[in-house]
């Protein structure tokens, strides 16, 4: 991506979205999770800002879960939202991104309690968020 300087007096062509955040309190995998929200909603969301993360963390509050899945996902040595949207916003248990997690926690949540990122074995069993845009 580049930024350009145009003049302020030029009319452009735009589109706007809001991304709605839902909480789904079943019990799903992370694939089984992308899968459903790909089916009913639009996809597991990304969290691109501090305010995506808030809002995203106010919406877990009533989860069943201590952690719920995200699009994080760490696929070919690195972490990304599964639906290549840039990966600049974090906000990592501990401040660090994880660069070589154990095989088996290749999968990101976010955190109820803690407004952190973490990671969990893809397998297990958790509450999700599905985004509508």
């Amino acid at each position: 991506m580049r930024w350009l300087d145009l003049q302020c007096s030029w009319q452009l062509p735009f589109f706007c979205y809001k991304k709605k955040l839902i909480l789904v309190q079943e019990m799903k995998t992370w694939e089984e999770a992308l899968e459903y929200c790909r089916d009913h909603y639009t996809d597991l969301p990304s969290l691109l800002s501090k305010t995506e993360h808030l809002q995203a963390q106010s919406k877990i509050e009533g989860a069943q879960t201590d952690h719920v899945w995200t699009a994080l996902i760490f696929l070919a040595r690195e972490w990304l939202w599964v639906n290549r949207d840039p990966l600049e916003f974090q906000a990592w248990t501990g401040g660090e991104l994880p660069h070589c997690p154990a095989q088996n926690l290749h999968c990101g949540t976010l955190t109820r309690d803690e407004e952190h990122w973490g990671t969990r074995n893809c397998e297990e069993r958790r509450n999700f968020l599905c985004y509508r845009a």
